[in-house]
C-alpha cells in the first residue's frame, strides 16, 4: 500500500499535466473510463511521476528544491482497499484528477519566461497552472519569469505572490511580478532606476531669456525667477520634452538647438536617481501666455538679471547653470547636438555630441 501526503504530477506531454489529489491513499488510473485498477500489468514499463513537496506545494522559493522524484516499478501493486467501500468508490471520494494546462508564455532574449495576462481567471485555476508551468519551466533550464498582471486582475495578486513572486514595477495599468527559477544568484534587472527631467534656456533677439515664477513646490514663495522646467514622458525626446514643456508653462514655441551640460544626481524622487538636461531653444513666438495652474508669472529678463539673482550666488548648481547660458549667449560655446539615428532594432533615437568640433 503506498501512502503519500502530497499532490502527484503526471506530465503527459508539453502541454498538459496530471494531478491527483488525494489525503491518504493513492491509486493509478491508467486512463479516465476504467478507475479501478488493482495492479499494473506484468509487462507494464517504470512510471516515472513528479511529487511536490510540502513546501512547494505552498509556493516556491530561492534557493531550495521545488520538486522530488518518485518511481512506480512494474512489480508494484496497488491493492485494494481494506475499507467496506470499493476502490471505485474510494478513488471517488477521496482523489479527483485534473488536466491542468500550462500557460500560455513566450521566451524572452534572455532564457526567461513571459507570461502576459489578458483574460479574466480564478485563482483556483490559475495558479495549479502557474505551478505545473514552472516545473516544465525548471525543467527546460529557464531562469526569470515575468507576469504581466493588468489591474482587472487584481486579485490574483497575493496568491501569486504566495508562490514566491515579487513586485518589479507599476504602471497605471498594470503590475508586473517576477520570479527567479535556479538556484543561482537572481540576475533580474531592477526597475528603472532613473527620472529625465528638461530645463529650457530660451534666448530672443534682444538678450532676453524666458524665465518662470513658480507657485507649487520648493521655489513657491521664494521669488526666484527660473528656468521652465518638467519631466520627460515615456517615449518622449529630449528635445521634445524642452520644446513641450515651454509651450506648457508659457504659451512659447521653440525650436530645440543643443544640449548645453546635463546634471546626475541621487536619492531624488521616491529614492530615485535623477538626470537633468539643460536644453537652448530659440523662440518661435514671443507673446506670453502663463499657464495659470503651475505658475505666479513668467517673462522675458535680460540675461544679466538673471544670472545675478541672489539665488543663484548661493547655490552652487544654480550659479553653474546661468553661468553657462550666459556665456552661450555672449561668447563661444559649443553644446550637444541632437542627430536622429536609425539603430539596428529600429526604434528612432537620437545621438547628442558636439557638432560643431566633429567636423
Amino acid at each position: 500500500m503506498l501512502y503519500i501526503s502530497n499532490n502527484i504530477w503526471l506530465n503527459i506531454n508539453d502541454k498538459q499535466m496530471i494531478r491527483i489529489r488525494y489525503r491518504k491513499l493513492v491509486f493509478l488510473l491508467p486512463s479516465k473510463n476504467s478507475p479501478s485498477p488493482v495492479s499494473l500489468p506484468p509487462n507494464r514499463p517504470r512510471l516515472s511521476t513528479t511529487l511536490l513537496s510540502s513546501s512547494s506545494r505552498h509556493g516556491f522559493s530561492k534557493g531550495t528544491s521545488s520538486c522530488h522524484s518518485l518511481h512506480l516499478h512494474n512489480e508494484e501493486k496497488i491493492p485494494a482497499s481494506t475499507s467496506s467501500l470499493s476502490i471505485k468508490e474510494q478513488i471517488e471520494a477521496e482523489s479527483r484528477v485534473e488536466h491542468v494546462g500550462l500557460l500560455n508564455a513566450v521566451e524572452d532574449l534572455y532564457e526567461g519566461i513571459v507570461i502576459e495576462m489578458k483574460e479574466p481567471v480564478d485563482s483556483t485555476e490559475f495558479i495549479p497552472s502557474l505551478r505545473a508551468s514552472i516545473v516544465k519551466w525548471r525543467q527546460q533550464g529557464k531562469k526569470g519569469v515575468w507576469i504581466k498582471l493588468p489591474i482587472g486582475l487584481v486579485r490574483l495578486v497575493e496568491p501569486i505572490v504566495q508562490e514566491g513572486f515579487r513586485y518589479h514595477h507599476a504602471e497605471p495599468d498594470y503590475l508586473m511580478l517576477v520570479y527567479w527559477i535556479p538556484d543561482t544568484p537572481d540576475t533580474l534587472p531592477e526597475n528603472a532606476s532613473h527620472r529625465v527631467g528638461v530645463g529650457a534656456f530660451v534666448l530672443n533677439s534682444n538678450g532676453e531669456v524666458l524665465v518662470v515664477k513658480e507657485n507649487s513646490g520648493g521655489f513657491k514663495g521664494t521669488g526666484v525667477w527660473k528656468l521652465p522646467t518638467g519631466v520627460v514622458n515615456e517615449g518622449e525626446d529630449i528635445p521634445s520634452a524642452s520644446i513641450r514643456e515651454v509651450k506648457e508653462e508659457t504659451g512659447i514655441d521653440t525650436e530645440f538647438m543643443e544640449v548645453l551640460a546635463f546634471r546626475q544626481s541621487h536619492q531624488s524622487f521616491f529614492s530615485k536617481s535623477d538626470l537633468f538636461f539643460i536644453c537652448m531653444l530659440r523662440p518661435r513666438s514671443f507673446d506670453i501666455q502663463k499657464q495659470d495652474l503651475e505658475l505666479e508669472a513668467a517673462q522675458w529678463m535680460p540675461i544679466e538679471d538673471y544670472v545675478n539673482q541672489p539665488y543663484n550666488k548661493e547655490h552652487q548648481l544654480f550659479k553653474n547653470v546661468a553661468e553657462i547660458c550666459k556665456t552661450k549667449a555672449k561668447m563661444d560655446y559649443s553644446g550637444f547636438s541632437a542627430m536622429p539615428v536609425a539603430p539596428d532594432s529600429g526604434k528612432e533615437t537620437n545621438l547628442y555630441f558636439n557638432n560643431r568640433d566633429f567636423n
